[in-house]
């Protein structure tokens, strides 16, 4: 298959306009393949040849202004169309279409607990081929209008509001002007909810199986979307611009969220089974409020090619987080992205694979796709915060709207937004981009603090980076009504970086935090008597984002060799028994856990780890007993699970169902629980079995792989092997839930002989398989626990000598560079 570069996408724009996609889709021919009749009209400016995309099982009938075309001329994925004279002109294809079972294209799903089938598309990039046939690049966009025939039973939805005709048959609402892939369509027998807000149309999807989940939480769903929905009405002057909106929860879903115009598709974990936190629940929100801003980031103007994915992503994730804060109850969502989206920013950008948030230039499809990771969306949100903090929000919804006004229902590129920011104020955003949007890496700040004559101090800033910043610098005095345990805020200073000069800070404050408030990306350290306050009294800090940003800057000096992992762990054994804020609960255990403990420090320190990661879980469930902290208690009880050594405490909380003092094991906790005591060899095939015969459910079926791969035998490893790289039968969650399995840290003898096996299955896998299952098995499957240099030379010749295609070549520089980082570590 070709991939399309961007001289041949600019080179089609100049030759043609695309005018309206007729599609008819016929979902009653079987589980294997759909039908797709795709007329297309359109407009050549010269004569010329070009081609039309598609990806069919069969390509049946394919004709260009009532002429048959050859169907034996595709090529691939191309079909040519030659000397096209100026003018307009019909394009007919008829073919059979393949369903998917790896997230990509028309993905096809059974539900295991009632038998009920559904689909959905996923056309990001260039996987409406897989669907009809289309001239797919971003900057052609047409009128979609689009028919659908259902089997018995279903509803469809679609972009625009859809009608049942009878007989199966569904009508859509032809769209605006849209992007090939931003086509959706979701069909099966959805259990739906609908509402109404300021003459829209609402509406939430999902499963049969799911509606006892969804039901509860319908009303919290829609007023999350109300929220959101006025408040970007406040801030735009564009309104909505489609006739719709519809979230659907959808299966096997490979992204967290697809902005698909009117019809926005979520992976439906998010349709909770299980208890979860307040801070989970904000996620949730999150991803509401960040696909809403889709539809004009993305959707009303859509970047021209994708070098510009940022224009989508990072605005989406800028404008995710703070219209949550603005306008909904959840009013800390900078401190979770501070401490669970910034690092994923910081961790990718400091790889060998990192690139500016604004690439000069993307050649292909096939590149672009790997840009989807935390420069585009944590970084460049980052960017955009300092961005607003620098401007003012005035001038930045200034130039928004401008923006908006120039290019709706078009395409827009860096430099038509960096001028219609320069069009609402004084300052260089050209500049501005230059330095934040075409560069790489993270700056580093580091402060001095000097005694002057007569006993005040100053503050000179160390600046290791190209970025200028303006950040805020907390000075903190111990509080001597507690004796000092707490720290309180004697002044923020506003400061500009790199600094011209010494700034005077009065007296030596016990803590000096530069950037204090989390208002720019960098990575900051911490001078001696600062140091010593942080382990003292981080948890005595009065900010909860002010706290995320100490724990994010020790994290920082784990990773690069300057703070002792053990040094991590026992701040946060000292500080989290203290801690309020559940999203930094979460994610310093996380980091804890799966960095720390299971990479960072040496096999023979590893129990030690664990014992104080345990430890310090069961403080925090002895801190909940009274019921007042449910989520700071599930946070604890599940961590526990995560880290236990020895079998016996989870096992009888399975066998009990419950913990002692709450919570009941709910069916995540139970699978939770099972996981682990497969880890340590305290469970069998016959308590699987009998566990998923509880909970038959597509969550159980991916329970069930995942206890099996991690059983510690050699028949559970060579079964869950031969499922993921001999048999292509896997969908892309059993896939994932049977990696996560498989590479255990307790396991490491016992699995190394399929380290070498790996690097030369993974490759023919992900040829076979295509990009979905090759960034799972880049992702879940890699031997990032065979922590040897043996693994990291095997991995190098791989990239060297094996060429795998471009989404695991991506994953295994990653995944490799973290792997010599975490030798650096337990070097140093």
């Amino acid at each position: 298959m070709s991939v399309l570069t961007r001289d041949e996408a600019q080179t089609r724009a100049k030759l043609l306009d695309v005018h309206r996609y007729t599609i008819a889709l016929d979902l009653t021919t079987g589980d294997e393949t759909f039908e797709s009749l795709t007329v297309i009209r359109f407009t050549m400016r010269a004569e010329a040849d070009t081609f039309v995309e598609l990806k069919p099982a069969e390509l049946r009938e394919a004709t260009l202004d009532g002429a048959p075309l050859d169907p034996e001329a595709l090529d691939g994925n191309r079909l040519p169309l030659k000397s096209l004279t100026a003018g307009d002109h019909e394009l007919r294809i008829a073919a059979s279409m393949r369903y998917s079972r790896t997230g990509e294209g028309m993905h096809r799903f059974t539900d295991p607990t009632d038998g009920e089938s559904y689909v959905y598309t996923q056309l990001f990039m260039d996987d409406v081929q897989r669907v009809f046939a289309a001239f797919d690049q971003p900057d052609l966009k047409a009128v979609f209008d689009l028919t659908v025939k259902a089997p018995e039973g279903w509803s469809v939805l679609a972009n625009g509001i859809t009608t049942e005709l009878g007989e199966g048959r569904w009508q859509a609402a032809p769209t605006p002007l849209i992007s090939t892939y931003l086509v959706a369509v979701a069909a099966g027998p959805w259990h739906s909810v609908r509402t109404e807000h300021r003459g829209l149309p609402f509406g939430i999807h999902c499963r049969r199986s799911l509606a006892p989940y969804l039901d509860p939480d319908a009303d919290e769903l829609f007023e999350i979307t109300r929220q959101c929905y006025d408040r970007y009405h406040e801030k735009f002057e564009e309104p909505y611009p489609f006739d719709s909106y519809d979230q659907a929860f959808v299966p096997e879903f490979n992204a967290g969220a697809m902005e698909n115009p009117g019809l926005v598709t979520f992976r439906d974990e998010f349709v909770y089974r299980s208890a979860v936190t307040d801070t989970e629940r904000q996620t949730r929100a999150m991803v509401i409020a960040h696909e809403m801003a889709h539809m004009w980031f993305g959707d009303l103007v859509t970047l021209r090619w994708w070098d510009d994915i940022w224009l989508n992503e990072s605005f989406a994730e800028y404008m995710g987080y703070q219209t949550l804060t603005e306008a909904t109850r959840f009013t800390d969502t900078w401190v979770d992205f501070g401490v669970m989206r910034k690092g994923w920013g910081y961790d990718a950008d400091q790889r060998p694979s990192t690139h500016p948030v604004a690439p000069v230039a993307v050649e292909d499809t096939a590149s672009a796709l790997l840009n989807f990771d935390g420069i585009s969306y944590a970084k460049g949100a980052s960017a955009l915060r300092q961005l607003v903090h620098w401007l003012g929000e005035k001038d930045f919804l200034a130039g928004i709207n401008t923006h908006f006004t120039r290019h709706k229902f078009d395409n827009a590129t860096l430099a038509d937004f960096i001028d219609s920011l320069a069009s609402a104020t004084e300052r260089d955003v050209h500049a501005w981009a230059d330095a934040w949007l075409r560069t790489t890496g993270v700056d580093t700040l580091r402060p001095t603090v000097t005694r002057g004559e007569e006993g005040t101090y100053t503050l000179q800033t160390e600046h290791q980076g190209s970025r200028p910043h303006r950040i805020a610098v907390g000075l903190y005095d111990h509080d001597v009504a507690d004796e000092g345990r707490h720290l309180v805020l004697r002044e923020r200073l506003d400061l500009d970086v790199p600094q011209t000069t010494p700034q005077p800070i009065g007296k030596r404050p016990a803590l000096l935090l530069l950037n204090d408030g989390d208002l720019t990306y960098a990575k900051v350290r911490f001078d001696t008597e600062s140091f010593k306050a942080v382990t003292e009294s981080l948890s005595g800090l009065p900010s909860a984002l002010t706290r995320a940003v100490v724990w994010n800057a020790l994290r920082d000096a784990v990773r690069d060799g300057e703070l002792a992992p053990q040094a991590y762990l026992e701040a946060a054994r000292t500080h989290l028994p203290h801690e309020t804020d559940l999203a930094l609960v979460q994610g310093v255990l996380a980091f804890a856990a799966t960095y720390v403990a299971d990479r960072y420090v040496t096999p023979d320190q590893r129990p030690a780890a664990l014992a104080t990661l345990s430890s310090l879980c069961r403080d925090l469930i002895r801190r909940t007993e009274d019921g007042d902290n449910p989520g700071l208690r599930l946070i604890a009880v599940r961590h526990c699970i995560n880290v236990t050594s020895q079998p016996d405490t989870i096992a009888a909380w399975l066998a009990d169902g419950t913990v002692p003092g709450g919570p009941e094991l709910d069916p995540e906790l139970r699978w939770r629980v099972l996981a682990r005591l497969a880890v340590l060899g305290a469970t069998d095939e016959t308590e699987i079995a009998a566990e998923l015969a509880r909970d038959p459910s597509a969550t159980g079926q991916e329970g069930a792989a995942r206890c099996r791969a991690a059983l510690p035998t050699e028949e559970a490893k060579a079964q869950a092997w031969e499922a993921m790289f001999t048999h292509d039968d896997l969908s892309n969650y059993l896939f994932t839930a049977t990696a996560q399995g498989f590479w255990q840290p307790e396991q490491a003898d016992l699995v190394r002989q399929y380290v070498p096996r790996y690097y030369e299955d993974a490759v023919a896998l992900a040829a076979r398989r295509g990009p979905a299952i090759a960034d799972a098995a880049g992702r879940w499957a890699f031997p990032d626990y065979a922590l040897d240099t043996d693994n990291l030379a095997l991995g190098e010749a791989c990239l060297q000598d094996a060429d795998p295609i471009p989404a695991l070549r991506r994953k295994l520089t990653d995944q490799l560079d973290d792997l010599a980082r975490a030798l650096r570590v337990r070097e140093a």
